[in-house]
């Protein structure tokens, strides 16, 4: 077989194991609480910004934050399944000088259910 049908055999073989992602991961992969900690992990993702943005080491961070330095690097390596709370996070987000603001509002539409969803600054 040639180079080229080996690379288009292995273009088909990859393309059919593709599937669009629902924009939350942890439900893709099935685990049952999906919603929480995808909305757990955008709080990390914003917290990992907010640091790096001000510049700061994991120790400056973990002084800041009032937290154990080894927990500053499990948040930067997004180890957050148990260890971190939404509302331990929304305390980090506030020691880092942010305002955290829930927002309750009608489900969008064409959805059955209502959705929990962290809106980034933009």
């Amino acid at each position: 077989m040639t180079t080229r049908r080996k690379d288009r055999a292995l273009a088909k073989r990859s393309a059919e194991r593709i599937t669009a992602s629902s924009g939350n991961i942890f439900a893709d992969l099935g685990f049952r609480n999906a919603e929480d900690l995808h909305m757990r992990g955008q709080l990390i993702f914003q917290i990992n910004a907010i640091v790096q943005e001000l510049g700061l080491t994991q120790t400056e961070a973990s002084r800041l934050l009032d937290i154990d330095q080894a927990d500053v690097s499990r948040l930067m390596n997004g180890e957050f399944v148990r260890r971190f709370t939404v509302e331990r996070l929304f305390r980090l987000l506030n020691k880092l000088g942010r305002d955290v603001e829930i927002v309750i509002k009608p489900k969008g539409r064409g959805r059955t259910a209502g959705q929990v969803s962290v809106a980034l600054p933009g």
